[in-house]
């Protein structure tokens, strides 16, 4: 029982970051059709936005957050329009051969500037230690995951759903040619949607900074598991990457801790399955 509960306690935690990172990529996919293989690289600097303005410069942890994601939406807006609005309609191969070079790109960018050791990530005090709750203790910094982690998954649904903006998103995605018809800007609404999921991808990497740590190869060792929560959850749903993230989350976890030598093997064969069962995943259209 007390193995069950760590591993469902911080598979979740693993979970949220895994969300916050990959829900972006699943949206903007569904709406613009692009592969980005790229957007762990967001993930990535805003991790790295986090941990230099705490580390050096003594920025408060909220600030520091909220910095990551600003700036790194800001600065993807700018990579959209110079980059990836080239490619829109371009076959799958450019496509992934672009994203691919920004990994690269940004690999040797991050070890040319910060060098090839991972970021410390120190939460702070009081979000450090532990929260007893009578029958356990948990570990503060991801208790705190989860909660936010609950807090953005509703806030993110919310203004999704029960938005003007989210509406606009949803049309474009169901039928691109019909939202433009009505006179939707499907441009300057990629661009936003953008900018939302890159930012997103920059909260998850800064929140979840203490769980997958921050390095130059970020964008590259992660990119397979933002890929499965996407590919299970369905393109274009927002609710999908959730149950999938959930599901690589506590399975990676559970697998690691009961049979570390099998590595990933597991979550690899779970995503096989699930795949060949419904190719669309689990919450995308048939």
């Amino acid at each position: 029982m007390s193995a069950a509960l760590s591993i469902a306690f911080h598979g979740v935690a693993y979970a949220m970051v895994l969300y916050l990172i990959s829900v972006g990529l699943s949206v903007t996919m569904g709406l613009m059709g692009f592969v980005n293989l790229a957007h762990g690289v967001f993930a990535a600097a805003g991790g790295y936005v986090m941990t230099r303005l705490m580390n050096g410069h003594g920025v408060p942890f909220p600030l520091a957050v909220a910095a990551a994601f600003v700036v790194v939406g800001a600065a993807s807006m700018v990579v959209e329009r110079l980059l990836y609005r080239r490619l829109y309609g371009a076959d799958e191969l450019s496509q992934v051969l672009m994203s691919v070079g920004l990994i690269f790109m940004s690999v040797a960018g991050a070890k040319f500037l910060w060098g090839p050791l991972a970021q410390p990530m120190t939460p702070p005090d009081y979000l450090s230690g532990q929260i007893d709750l009578g029958f356990r203790a948990f570990p503060a910094y991801r208790s705190f995951l989860i909660v936010a982690g609950a807090v953005l998954v509703t806030l993110l649904w919310l203004g999704l759903e029960r938005t003007r903006f989210g509406a606009r998103i949803r049309a474009a995605v169901d039928n691109r040619r019909m939202a433009q018809s009505i006179g939707i800007n499907t441009t300057l609404l990629f661009t936003w949607t953008f900018a939302l999921g890159s930012g997103l991808a920059a909260l998850g990497g800064a929140l979840g900074a203490e769980i997958l740590a921050i390095d130059p190869g970020y964008a590259l060792e992660h990119l397979i598991y933002f890929l499965i929560v996407v590919a299970v959850g369905g393109l274009g749903s927002i609710r999908g990457p959730f149950f999938a993230a959930l599901l690589v989350g506590v399975t990676d976890t559970g697998f690691k801790y009961l049979l570390p030598e099998f590595g990933a093997f597991f979550i690899y064969a779970l995503t096989l399955g699930l795949l060949l069962w419904r190719p669309q995943g689990l919450f995308g259209r048939a």
